[in-house]
């Protein structure tokens, strides 16, 4: 049986489905919410790239090394944003939750810190993993910043760890929770959305 299926999960202000090719033009609308693609210290799909990349995380699926999912607002019904397991390593139980991006007008509404309670709920719960990770680049105070909201601890940084589409080089920040810290950092997520 494959480590990682996909699913659907459910929460009060977030959806998120597995990735199918027909979400296209949507999540196209949802990444020129905030021209998201201009930002240089991630990596979101250009409108042109937006097919490639669809592709790209669905054979990284078809692999076993991925699970792409979009983000659907509860509220709109719209889509705004992608995110994944990746990185997986089925015999340790471990993935990493990344090549998430949330369109301008869904940040800081809820919707990504419930679609994280959702996949590490789903990761620690269901597929029994011993840790989960977050990588960003070290520029990306935002992303850390808001890793670190989670409860995440920083493990170290990879410094000239990957070349970036415009050639520089990144220094990744890398974060995890294991599984011993989870229903602490649960309950907490829990407070924080119920606020």
């Amino acid at each position: 049986m494959q480590f990682l299926t996909p699913v659907t999960l459910e929460g009060q202000f977030a959806i998120l489905e597995p990735l199918a090719l027909d979400h296209h033009d949507e999540l196209i609308e949802a990444a020129s919410d905030g021209e998201l693609w201009k930002l240089w210290y991630t990596s979101v799909p250009k409108p042109e790239q937006m097919s490639a990349e669809i592709e790209r995380r669905l054979m990284l699926q078809k692999q076993g090394s991925m699970l792409p999912f979009v983000t659907r607002r509860r509220d709109t019904g719209a889509l705004c944003g992608m995110t994944t397991y990746m990185n997986v390593d089925a015999a340790n139980k471990r993935v990493e939750i990344g090549s998430t991006w949330t369109a301008a007008s869904a940040q800081r509404t809820g919707i990504n810190t419930e679609c994280k309670l959702m996949l590490l709920t789903h990761a620690f719960e269901v597929l029994r993993c011993i840790a989960v990770e977050f990588r960003t680049h070290w520029m990306n105070q935002q992303s850390r910043a808001a890793i670190l909201r989670l409860g995440a601890k920083q493990d170290g940084i990879l410094r000239n760890h990957q070349r970036m589409p415009d050639g520089s080089l990144r220094d990744t920040v890398v974060f995890s929770i294991i599984e011993s810290e989870w229903s602490m950092i649960k309950k907490g997520l829990e407070f924080r959305l119920g606020r």
